[in-house]
This record gives C-alpha cells, sequence and structure tokens, in this order.
C-alpha cells in the first residue's frame, strides 16, 4: 500500500503553494546579462543593437554579447495608391527602459519589421515584449519570434507554440540564440501563423561571416566583407541591400479590423511589395510619411533602392515570406550570380548566373550584382509574375525596384 502524508501536512502544503507563496506574475522586463559591475550603455551607435564589442556593454557576459528588444502589437502601414492598411508588426525598442516600452510599442508595428543584422560568433538576447493591439482590444494573441532556417539549441526559443513559449500581453520573453552559422534567414511570429504573418510580422535577418574584415582578393580585387567564409573571396562585395517579396490581401486585412472572421480559405493578395512597398514607393530612400491612424509613428522604414558604382558587387539578400504564393523576381540589363541558397553556400563550382529567381515562402538566395562593364544607368528588379506589377487596381507599381549604377 502506498504511503501518503497526513491529512496536517498536505494542508499545510497547500497553504504555503497558495497563500504564502508570492504569485507569479507577467512583467515587461529586458534581459541583457553583464558580469557584476557590469552595465548596459544602450545604443550609443543607432544601429538598433546594443553590442559588447563596440563597447555597448561593459564588463558583459560574453565578448560576443549583442542585445536587442522588439515589442509586437498593431498599426497601419500605407499602400503605394494611397490606400491604408490594418497590420500585426514588430518595432525595435532596443535601449528603452522597461518602463517605456509598452507606449513606445504602442500602434508601432513594422512592416517588414526591424532588420535584425548578425555577426558569426554573436551570443545574441533578443527580448520580446507583447504590448497588445490598440485598434483590437478585444484580441488576447500571444506573439512569438521563429528564427526561420536557424539551428536551434533548445526547442524552448523555436517560437512554435507547441514547442516553445509563446508571450501573453503585458509579458516579455526573452529568446537566446548562439549564432553559429552565416547567410541569410528569415523572422517571425509563429503563432496562429497563417493570419500573423499575413497581417506583417515578418523581417529580414542575416548572419555576417566569421571572414569579415579580412582581406581577400578575388579577380583582380581586394574585398573585406563577404556573403560567407568562403575562403577565397569569391563571396565578397562592395554594398549589400536586403531584400523582401511579400504582399497582403486587402479584404483579410479589414476583416480583421472591422472584427469579422479573416477569410483564410479566399485569401488573394491584391498588394504585392519588396521590402513592404509597393512600385514607386520601393525607390523612396527615406521612411514613408506615417499613416494618418498611426499616431505619428513611422512604419515603413526600410527603402529597396539598389545604388551603386561601376565595378562594384553588390549583394542582394533575397527572401520570400509571402503566405500565398511563390514569386518570380527578374532583372534586366544584367545577371545575378547565386553564392547561397536558404543560409548555405553553394560550393563554389556550382555558383550560377541567372537573369530570374523563383522563391516559395520561406526561402532565400544570396546573389551577387557585378557592375563591371555594366553602363552607367537605371535598370529594375521586378517580379515577371505581371499581374502583381500592381498597387491594387492600379497599374504601374506593385512589386518592382531600381538599380541605379552612377
Amino acid at each position: 500500500m502506498r504511503a501518503t502524508k497526513p491529512f496536517s501536512a498536505v494542508a499545510a502544503t497547500l497553504a504555503m503553494l497558495f497563500l504564502g507563496a508570492a504569485p507569479a506574475r507577467a512583467a515587461v522586463h529586458v534581459q541583457c546579462p553583464v558580469k557584476t559591475g557590469g552595465a548596459v550603455l544602450g545604443d550609443t551607435n543607432g544601429d538598433g543593437m546594443i553590442r559588447a564589442d563596440n563597447g555597448e556593454i561593459t564588463n558583459p557576459v560574453s565578448a560576443h554579447e549583442v542585445c536587442m528588444a522588439l515589442s509586437a502589437g498593431d498599426g497601419f502601414v500605407t499602400m503605394a495608391d494611397g490606400s491604408e492598411i490594418y497590420t500585426f508588426g514588430f518595432n525595435n525598442v532596443t535601449g528603452l527602459a522597461d518602463g517605456d516600452i509598452m507606449q513606445a510599442g504602442f500602434l508601432a508595428a513594422n512592416f517588414p519589421a526591424p532588420t535584425i543584422d548578425l555577426r558569426e560568433g554573436d551570443e545574441f538576447y533578443l527580448t520580446l515584449t507583447n504590448v497588445a493591439m490598440a485598434m483590437r482590444p478585444d484580441l488576447f494573441d500571444a506573439h512569438s519570434i521563429h528564427f526561420h532556417g536557424f539551428p536551434n539549441a533548445a526547442p524552448i526559443f523555436d517560437g512554435l507554440p507547441e514547442a516553445s513559449i509563446t508571450i501573453d500581453q503585458g509579458s516579455s520573453l526573452t529568446y537566446y540564440y548562439k549564432i553559429v552559422i552565416p547567410g541569410t534567414y528569415i523572422y517571425h511570429c509563429h503563432v496562429e501563423a497563417a493570419e500573423h504573418m499575413q497581417m506583417g510580422m515578418l523581417g529580414n535577418l542575416f548572419v555576417r561571416p566569421a571572414q569579415d574584415g579580412q582581406s581577400k582578393t578575388f579577380n583582380g580585387k581586394t574585398y573585406t566583407k563577404f556573403a560567407y567564409s568562403d575562403g577565397d573571396g569569391s563571396t565578397g562585395y562592395d554594398k549589400a541591400y536586403a531584400i523582401q517579396l511579400g504582399s497582403f490581401d486587402p479584404v483579410f486585412h479589414t476583416a480583421d479590423l472591422n472584427i469579422q472572421p479573416p477569410p483564410f480559405a479566399i485569401m488573394k493578395d491584391k498588394y504585392a511589395m519588396l521590402n513592404g512597398r509597393g512600385y514607386p514607393d520601393t525607390v523612396n530612400p527615406g521612411f514613408l510619411d506615417p499613416p494618418p491612424d498611426n499616431g505619428g509613428k513611422a512604419s515603413q522604414r526600410i527603402s529597396s533602392l539598389i545604388q551603386a558604382a561601376p565595378n562594384q558587387r553588390i549583394l542582394l539578400r533575397i527572401t520570400n515570406l509571402d503566405v500565398t504564393r511563390f514569386y518570380t523576381l527578374g532583372i534586366s540589363g544584367m545577371r545575378m550570380k547565386v553564392v547561397g541558397l536558404d543560409a548555405r553556400q553553394l560550393n563554389e563550382g556550382l555558383y550560377y548566373d541567372t537573369n530570374s529567381l523563383t522563391l516559395g515562402g520561406g526561402e532565400s538566395f544570396d546573389v551577387i550584382l557585378d557592375t563591371t562593364n555594366v553602363p552607367a544607368g537605371t535598370y529594375f528588379l521586378y517580379t515577371t509574375n505581371l499581374n502583381y506589377l500592381s498597387n491594387n487596381t492600379e497599374d504601374y507599381g506593385g512589386m518592382m525596384t531600381e538599380i541605379v549604377v552612377q
């Protein structure tokens, strides 16, 4: 017969658990660990991240420590035809005090999400705070970060609700990643993924290789920046741009704003974009003006204008985060050399030249444009799905940007 505790012992245990112990409470709290006597100085250089090797953390836990803080909430963006679209999204709140994050993140969703720029060898602490929905206070959606394509050391940091922690409103969670493989990745919310990704919770993320900073000569030219640790400089480049393909179904977004069931089964995107903008907004080099309903907060911060000088190599980190379709991206007047696929370098003998790429949702390509022998002028990077060269019903827009060589 199994031994049991006397009733008085059981009662005392329950009393301690439910009456005497302090209850666990949700809280907004950013974690960026330091050793005794250390301090987090903040984002002193304005790059949206806090790095020990930039002197922004004194006495850090690791010399390669990097910290970043994001909020998750809602907001608005403006399409190239002037239409305002309701979105969910992330906002960079790095360096803010815990008590300021809710207000800073409220109605501040960015599309695309803030870019995460890491280096091989980094130890990355990413705090996500769920600040709730300004326009949908009836929603209690949790959020998460999924570092797509990255080999996490533990499933608890994967962001998949079935296997890890998600963040409720008014709460924070700090993810930890040991950055071991360079390349072009993606991040997004994995809670109710089809809805939250269609609504805009998508971002660019890339990892620079350990070879960066070394000098390597390839085809007679010396480079210090590389897509991968190639050993011979074959992925060397002069400038880099991240290009995120995506699209919105305005009916779906309007339904979400108006507290109606989103039409998952008939989702049909009408706005095709690069970095959250349709042409000609793609070539605006600055932030787009805040939408009227966004409380004066800019939400579309990333331009897709590609600028190059003659005889340069340009790295394009191209990703597709669309939840409804494949897209083919073409180029006129020059060719793209593919050196990486899905955050893995191709063997050098397998690099190939092309003038078009087809990407499904979740795929990424690293390609190099070589402007040697390319005449000065304006060239176009655009979808060859020609019906998506429009901003809904307005022609001459959509998924297109310019490459200016001068």
